[in-house]
């Protein structure tokens, strides 16, 4: 099956109506075996590493509320009124040029979508207790009138996770086109106003409805870190319960996207027209992955950052596609053991805090997953480089992992240590957040949802994504106990639920190991082969309609995803 534009949303508009009818046809959406990934045959141009810097993203600036014409509508939004916006932004989506790499053709910069004329957009910096309002203007140019051809500039940015009503959670279906525009207001409370479930690293992504992936691929993401009075942002904060984590210019977000890149250094999107084999059509659409074979940091290809011999903090973002990392430091005299400095000191999952931080030499980070991690790079030399390598070796189709390390690794972006400027004030605190209690009188049912591949296109429940079906329907207040099951032994998926952390019960029947990332409140499950992991997860503060899906975002796309509700008690399922 053909799939430009016109024709994919032809697709979209027909697996709708075919999920209530049966099976999807096979033809065209199976990818055949016989073709092979274009990162194979079509490599991208070589890009010396270490050349171009670290691109670190400017922090978010208010704009005067006068700025906004017309006035952002109270009615608009739950809550409005209660939670009135103390700082006002407003970013505009636009098509650029982005300079990925300097040396030809990388030099010509490839077409790419970012917020206000950078990818990825502006940080913003938020704080509990101060609601934002956020305008978002499509000022992307119309079908088939840009440069970017794989995606479609139809938006809707979507918060992750914050703890958001559904009109501005950005959900698939509340997307607005070219010369409209969307006011998101973030509340910036704690889920049930309990501190222990205040956050900390969230980012925000393009979520259209079947076009997530190109949306966010093109460079719609960007990072929205919440501050309190415990996680700061001041190394220097004098309070007895400060953190004290490393802050301003050591506290760095780091995105990680995988690109291919045409002959001429321009981003493009697998699998729209893969390179055919043996005589077959040129026209075929893969649903397994998208997998790039550049390494990109904050969208710029292997970069080099410089730093002092001081403690930093990392927040650690796998932005997508489909790529999964197994991520360890290595410096230059390395004999790739485990020597301090060669540790991360794991202090968050997923934007929440852990009870008490975790060294670890490696970290997983799945789709969406976020780690935030202390590095000291006192424990090295001046003058000697620290290399984040990638030992995850994936399937080339995208799907998931070989089951293969490997061991020499992939280089993402080196550290280069200079002397420190000053004194380290900022430290690692023994304990961090107590997990809020599981109330099991609480919990008003148990869901069980099977994640599958059927048909060429990607199930949960037998079912494909409906946005006017809602599959569960959940009373505001009440807890819920959810088994996610994955019926496949060869893929992964990383699952996210919108809105709300939950805390992970088991895992194929065992509970969470001591010393495990995955004690602590998640948003994304790591769900691999054959395997189930069930959760606690409540719903409060708002009402409406959410999603859940799985964040290799081809995936998601094709369509495994629901719809859930948060309704009044007495009108759930």
């Amino acid at each position: 099956m053909k799939l430009g534009l016109a024709g994919a949303g032809a697709a979209a508009v027909n697996h709708v109506a075919q999920a209530a009818s049966g099976p999807v046809p096979q033809s065209g959406l199976i990818f055949p075996q016989t073709v092979r990934p274009s990162i194979e045959v079509r490599p991208s141009p070589p890009a010396t590493p270490f050349v171009a810097p670290l691109n670190v993203m400017p922090i978010a600036r208010p704009v005067d509320p006068s700025f906004l014409v017309p006035p952002p509508l109270p009615s608009a939004h739950q809550r409005y009124n209660e939670f009135l916006p103390q700082k006002i932004y407003y970013q505009r989506i636009s098509e650029f040029r982005w300079m990925y790499h300097p040396e030809y053709p990388y030099n010509q910069g490839s077409w790419s979508w970012g917020f206000n004329g950078i990818t990825p957009g502006e940080t913003f910096h938020a704080r509990y207790g101060e609601p934002v309002l956020i305008r978002r203007a499509n000022a992307l140019p119309p079908v088939e009138q840009g440069h970017v051809g794989f995606a479609l500039p139809s938006v809707t940015i979507h918060l992750h996770n914050g703890h958001t009503a559904s009109e501005s959670d950005g959900i698939p279906q509340d997307y607005f086109d070219p010369g409209r525009f969307w006011d998101y207001h973030h509340a910036n409370f704690p889920a049930g106003f309990d501190p222990r479930e205040t956050m900390s690293t969230l980012w925000y992504h393009d979520h259209r409805m079947d076009f997530t992936g190109p949306n966010v691929y093109a460079g719609l993401t960007g990072f929205y870190l919440l501050f309190d009075e415990r996680d700061s942002g001041n190394e220097r904060d004098p309070s007895s319960r400060a953190f004290r984590l490393p802050s301003g210019k050591y506290d760095v977000p780091l995105i990680l996207h995988d690109v291919q890149f045409d002959a001429n250094g321009q981003a493009s999107w697998d699998f729209l027209n893969p390179t055919p084999v043996g005589g077959l059509p040129n026209e075929t659409y893969a649903t397994n992955g998208m997998l790039g074979d550049r390494f990109t940091v904050n969208r710029i290809i292997q970069p080099h950052f410089k730093v002092e011999r001081r403690k930093y903090r990392f927040r650690i973002l796998n932005g997508g596609p489909s790529r999964l990392y197994n991520l360890s430091l290595r410096s230059d005299s390395s004999n790739r053991s485990a020597r301090r400095g060669e540790k991360f000191t794991v202090v968050s999952t997923d934007g929440n805090m852990l009870t008490e931080p975790i060294e670890q030499t490696h970290i997983e980070v799945w789709v969406a997953q976020r780690h935030d991690v202390i590095v000291d790079f006192s424990a090295f030399k001046s003058g000697e480089h620290v290399y984040l390598v990638n030992h995850m070796e994936m399937d080339p189709e995208g799907a998931g992992p070989t089951g293969r390390d490997n061991e020499a690794g992939d280089l993402i972006m080196r550290f280069d240590v200079g002397d420190a400027q000053g004194t380290d004030f900022s430290r690692i605190p023994d304990r961090l957040r107590e997990l809020p209690p599981i109330d099991m009188s609480r919990v008003r049912r148990r869901r069980l949802f099977v994640f599958d591949y059927v048909n060429g296109m990607w199930t949960i429940n037998g079912k494909l994504m409906n946005p006017n079906r809602v599959d569960a329907a959940i009373e505001q207040g009440s807890a819920e106990i959810w088994t996610l099951r994955n019926a496949g032994n060869s893929w992964v998926h990383p699952i996210h639920t919108h809105f709300e952390e939950f805390q992970i019960l088991e895992v194929n029947g065992k509970p969470v190991p001591r010393g495990s990332t995955d004690r602590s409140r998640k948003d994304v499950v790591s769900l691999g082969p054959n395997q189930d992991v069930t959760f606690y997860g409540r719903w409060r503060d708002f009402y409406g309609k959410h999603v859940m899906h799985c964040h290799n975002v081809v995936h998601e796309d094709h369509a495994m995803m629901l719809r859930w509700d948060i309704v009044q008690p007495g009108r759930g399922d």
